[in-house]
This record gives structure tokens, sequence and C-alpha cells, in this order.
């Protein structure tokens, strides 16, 4: 079994936020795969789906993102998941709009809800990084964050939320290299950004 956690703040207002794309990334997934309807536990929204012939649970904490580690802990310790079975999707601000990477661990990089997950969790958890671009000006961050993205930038926020829940299988597979070069190929051929150094190309 394994947990996929989106971060993001609850409610309507924060809805269409840069800091929701990982509520955004989850509902594709849950989409995508039939996943059961939401529902009210472990103090967030928690639902189930089949990916790749594995069972996951859902999890979109309903704590604030700063709290958020106390939801993914409650829900770990209900179904006895270890840690390097809780994926986390959550916006990154050092990566360029609509990049992806995945990582196991590393620095929490002023991301609070990073932060209250490794404080109840550890720190260990993999971790996809969902780019949204950085404003420019580290005293900009919070209030860029917690912006909605913009009109124009939404074709590429629903692109790359269907590449991930459409190759999600292979986060459960394991082959997390196969899976970003799959988003990063997807999103090339809709149109959207450039192949940095390394990246596959076709």
């Amino acid at each position: 079994m394994y947990l996929f956690v989106g971060l993001g703040n609850p409610g309507a207002r924060h809805a269409r936020n840069r800091h929701n794309i990982g509520f955004m990334a989850l509902d594709a997934i849950a989409r995508q795969h039939r996943a059961a309807p939401y529902r009210a536990r472990f103090q967030g929204a928690a639902s189930e789906a089949a990916l790749g012939g594995e069972r996951v649970v859902l999890l979109k904490p309903e704590t604030y993102m700063n709290d958020s580690g106390r939801a993914v802990g409650e829900a770990m310790r209900f179904y006895k998941i270890p840690l390097e079975d809780v994926l986390v999707l959550h916006d990154e601000l050092d990566l360029a709009p609509g990049k992806v990477r995945v990582k196991v661990g590393g620095g929490n990089a002023g991301h609070n809800g990073l932060r209250s997950l490794t404080a109840h969790i550890g720190n260990d958890f993999r971790r996809v990084r969902m780019g949204i671009g950085h404003p420019g000006d580290k005293t900009l961050v919070y209030p860029y964050v917690l912006s909605d993205f913009f009109k124009g930038e939404r074709p590429w926020v629903e692109t790359l939320c269907d590449v991930i829940a459409r190759n999600a299988e292979l986060l459960v597979a394991g082959d997390d290299a196969s899976f970003q070069n799959k988003v990063h190929l997807a999103m090339r051929a809709a149109g959207f950004g450039e192949p940095e150094k390394g990246e596959p190309t076709q």
C-alpha cells in the first residue's frame, strides 16, 4: 500500500493558488484512476485508488499547509505505511513553471508544508516537485504562492496535472526516471517549455 499526498490549503479561496498545485495533481490522479469519492479522514480529505495493481491512499491534508504533517502522520499510522512508501506532490519555487523533478529527502527550501512533514514523519519521503517559478524577490514569495495562477498559466497547469495522472503508475513502480522523462516529453509535445540540459528530446 502507498500513500500519495497532495499539499495545499483547504477552501474555495485557495483552490486556484499556486501553493495548491499539489491538491490539483492529486485530484487529477483521482479522476484518471477512478478513485472513490473523497471523505473526511485523518484531518483531511482521503480516497483510495488502484494504480499498477497496488492500493494507493490519496490524501489532501486540511490542516493548512503549515501543519500538513499531522494529517500525513495520522494516515501513516492507521495504515502502517512506511516512510519509503509515502509520496508527496508539492509546488516548487526553484523549478521553472511546468518542470517536474522526483527526489527522496533533501532540504525543504523554506516550504512550510515540507517542513511540517519532516517534523512529524521524518525527511526521507519521495517528493514530486512541481515547478511554479519564482517571483524574483524573496520578499514577494508569500503573496506569490498564495495568489491564483494567471488565466494564461492555467493551460500548462492543467496539462501538467493530467500528464502526472496518466503516468502515476510509474511512481508506484518506483520508476522515477521514466516518470520524469515521460512528463517532460509530454509537456514539450503540448508546447510547454524547452528541454534543459540532460533532458530527453524524443
